[in-house]
């Protein structure tokens, strides 16, 4: 299975838009060659360099359908998406993406696909932990896009 973005390139540079320096947008993504077997996906989006333990977690995206090879570009910021499954609460605590913003330095962005064997038996705003434990033992398949960024403004404190 392979994960791609019109936006990025595997280790290259996520565009401004689509970060808290633009518009705060999502990047669209594509895949290919996805089990057949799959029943659902999820998508996560992770910066494991963020200043705390185990990361921030940016975008919770699952209960896409098997059927489903696409997330356009500015996914509405809703627990239900029409045709694309629902949404969960990102590290902020709100719904929906939530764009590359490190505090200092280049940090990495990892968008992970998972294909399920099952949908997840969750309701609209599911946490990354709930996502996760949902998903064990259904893992049929994942694949990754790394994207980085760095703030072209650095905040004084």
């Amino acid at each position: 299975m392979k994960l791609a973005s019109s936006a990025f390139t595997q280790g290259g540079e996520i565009p401004q838009q689509f970060t808290c320096e633009g518009q705060d947008i999502s990047p669209d993504f594509s895949w290919t060659d996805a089990p057949k077997e799959t029943k659902s996906f999820a998508l996560i989006a992770h910066d494991p360099d963020a200043p705390r333990p185990n990361g921030f977690v940016h975008w919770v995206v699952y209960n896409i359908p098997g059927s489903v090879t696409q997330i356009v570009q500015n996914a509405l910021k809703s627990a239900s998406l029409p045709e694309l499954g629902q949404q969960g609460r990102n590290d902020s605590g709100t719904i929906g993406y939530m764009g590359p913003c490190p505090p200092s330095g280049s940090h990495r962005y990892f968008f992970r696909l998972y294909a399920l064997r099952a949908k997840l038996d969750l309701g609209p705003s599911a946490t990354y932990n709930e996502v996760l434990a949902a998903m064990e033992d259904k893992i049929i398949e994942q694949s990754e896009l790394m994207g980085t960024y760095a703030k072209r403004v650095q905040r004084i404190a």
